[in-house]
């Protein structure tokens, strides 16, 4: 069972510290991603324009679908670290099943479904990577023992060819 992490804020304060990381990363993202966007779908000698009017009408709303992403996900994590009074892996990979049901949920009931299993089982790849990259960083890092010398033996026997 993995320890509680204490370099992290408490959980009220983690989502807000979550939400505003989230929607940051998909601000920033989102501004490279349609400034290309723009520079390509553009016609010549409108090019720049295109790409900064792409990336300030678009970075935004990017941003802010990672944000609620993150938020709710920031939420549920907290909700079901008190629940099971557990901090592991699972953990993430419920809240990631709920995330992706609540973003889902206009969507339907297929819908539904389809995001909370998809979201949870991306959660679960991401969990496994983490462990799998721990363990090989740890294997790597093992403390090897030092090579200690042969001791002199108190018999003095000489090799076969040394005497002549």
């Amino acid at each position: 069972m993995a320890s509680a992490d204490h370099t992290r804020d408490p959980c009220p304060y983690v989502v807000l510290n979550d939400f505003g990381a989230a929607f940051s990363m998909g601000t920033i993202g989102g501004a490279i991603w349609h400034s290309i966007k723009g520079w390509r779908n553009s016609p010549a000698g409108e090019k720049r324009i295109s790409a900064i009017t792409a990336a300030k009408t678009r970075a935004p709303v990017l941003g802010g679908n990672f944000g609620v992403w993150g938020g709710l996900f920031s939420t549920f994590d907290c909700a079901v670290k008190g629940v099971r009074r557990k901090e592991d892996p699972y953990n993430a990979i419920i809240a990631g099943f709920f995330t992706g049901g609540a973003l889902a949920i206009r969507g339907g009931w297929r819908a539904t479904r389809n995001g909370a299993i998809g979201c949870a089982c991306i959660l679960a790849v991401f969990e496994g990577l983490g462990i799998a990259l721990n363990r090989m960083q740890a294997e790597a890092n093992r403390p090897v023992a030092p090579v200690l010398p042969e001791p002199a033996s108190s018999s003095s026997s000489a090799p076969a060819g040394a005497a002549i």
